[in-house]
């Protein structure tokens, strides 16, 4: 005969693989239950959204923008189409405005002056320059299509700095580059305070009629 201890032993090994199984089962149904209880992200509306959640976009059409030539009253010659470049992709992309050729119906027109362009020194010794900015200075104007239908005046800075070498045609290549950088810097934030003033005064309603826009 088995011993109370052999018996006790033998039954407790034929009990553990049933609680494998059941802890395994437990397991599987509480992953489960997180899984089903968690956030999914799905596409809802005009965008990704959590839960579904409603997008909200304006519905008042954007103004139609014609951005003129700049005029360069600065030292630097040539920068006028550069930044005229400029300012259509940063106004295109972050003003609020449809850019629109100067053929095409418009809304508002922009015009603008590079009024300085400055370089300054900004570390140096006795016998060397190791460092140099740019700073750029440029006013604009937008107006209803129209005689004197004024409607936003800004004067933007920008600024961008560049190290000194001992090529003094590498030198004049960082000048341009710096001189490009602070352009759009400037466009940038004209675009930006152009769009934060139609988010809050509403652009289209001081406009005149739509009509042609011609120099």
């Amino acid at each position: 005969m088995l011993s109370a201890e052999a018996t006790k032993n033998r039954r407790q090994s034929r009990r553990e693989p049933f609680v494998l199984i059941f802890i395994t089962l437990v397991s599987a149904l509480i992953a489960s239950t997180i899984v089903a209880c968690g956030y999914q992200f799905r596409v809802g509306g005009a965008g990704p959204t959590i839960g579904a959640a409603p997008a909200t976009t304006s519905k008042e059409p954007r103004p139609r923008l014609v951005i003129r030539t700049l005029i360069n009253s600065s030292y630097e010659p040539n920068l006028e189409t550069r930044y005229t470049n400029y300012f259509r992709e940063e106004f295109s992309a972050g003003s609020g405005a449809q850019i629109v050729s100067d053929s095409e119906t418009a809304d508002l027109v922009l015009t603008g002056t590079i009024l300085s362009v400055i370089v300054s020194t900004l570390s140096f010794t006795l016998s060397e320059t190791f460092e140099r900015r740019v700073e750029v200075i440029v006013s604009v104007r937008v107006e209803g299509v129209g005689p004197g239908k004024a409607v936003w005046t800004q004067i933007a800075k920008g600024a961008s700095e560049f190290f000194i070498t001992t090529d003094l045609q590498f030198n004049r290549a960082l000048q341009d580059r710096a001189e490009e950088q602070a352009g759009r810097y400037v466009a940038a934030d004209l675009a930006a305070r152009f769009l934060l003033e139609l988010e809050t005064s509403g652009f289209t309603k001081q406009a005149s009629a739509p009509a042609s826009a011609s120099h």
